[in-house]
């Protein structure tokens, strides 16, 4: 099979808002205000990202602001609290900022993203030079996929990968997203595999069956096959 994931620079968003090492603390607070948006990437002179800042990076400036902590919380709340005293993106900043590369498939971004429990991942070239953004709203936008086009790649991709004879005998039916195979097959057995694969499409929603065949019956994972 030759079919290539959708990958990250395919729905990056390449218009980014970032902020240089000195901007200050209401510039930080007024771009994410402008722009609607919870971080911003910190970059150095030549545009490489070198940290993250945050909304949660500038909460600690409001908490602590009539507050006077007890030793334990300063104990436990250090960083926290080093963060109420800073007024600058180099100050409030998470380094080393989490990145990808624009080439990464939406599905090993989506797992980053979950495993760290962020919304958006700054996109960079091979010198750490920001190109990007990726947010899980990009991730999703494959789901916007025409039927159609997702049909096409499941006849051209899965079929005759693995129903080779004759191919045809394979109907391929899409709608909204969720793909059913009708027609007649020789392998029942493989009808699990063609579900993992057809799942692997980008922008499939769900997979069915009704395929007949010799072998047996199978009916797993919404795949149904019928003996004759």
């Amino acid at each position: 099979m030759h079919g290539t994931p959708h990958i990250v620079g395919d729905v990056m968003t390449r218009t980014v808002a970032a902020v240089g090492r000195t901007a200050g603390f209401r510039e930080i607070v007024r771009l994410m205000q402008d722009r609607r948006i919870s971080a911003l990437p910190v970059v150095d002179g030549e545009g490489r990202v070198v940290g993250i800042v945050s909304e949660a990076d500038l909460l600690p400036k409001e908490e602590f602001r009539d507050s006077d902590p007890d030793r334990c919380t300063q104990l436990r709340r250090m960083p926290d609290l080093a963060k109420a005293g800073a007024v600058t993106a180099e100050e409030l900043m998470t380094s080393p900022a989490l990145t990808i590369r624009p080439d990464t498939t939406l599905a090993q971004a989506a797992r980053t993203m979950a495993h760290a429990k962020i919304k958006r991942l700054p996109v960079v070239d091979e010198l750490d030079v920001l190109e990007g953004i990726v947010s899980r709203a990009d991730l999703l936008k494959v789901f916007l996929r025409d039927d159609e086009e997702i049909a096409e790649e499941v006849r051209r991709e899965v079929v005759p990968y693995l129903f080779p004879t004759p191919s045809s005998a394979i109907r391929v039916e899409v709608h909204d997203g969720a793909v059913k195979l009708v027609g007649r097959v020789r392998d029942p057995a493989l009808i699990p595999v063609a579900a993992r694969l057809v799942r692997a499409v980008e922008g499939v929603v769900d997979v069915d069956f009704e395929l007949e065949g010799r072998g047996g019956s199978i009916g797993s994972s919404g795949a149904k096959a019928t003996e004759p």
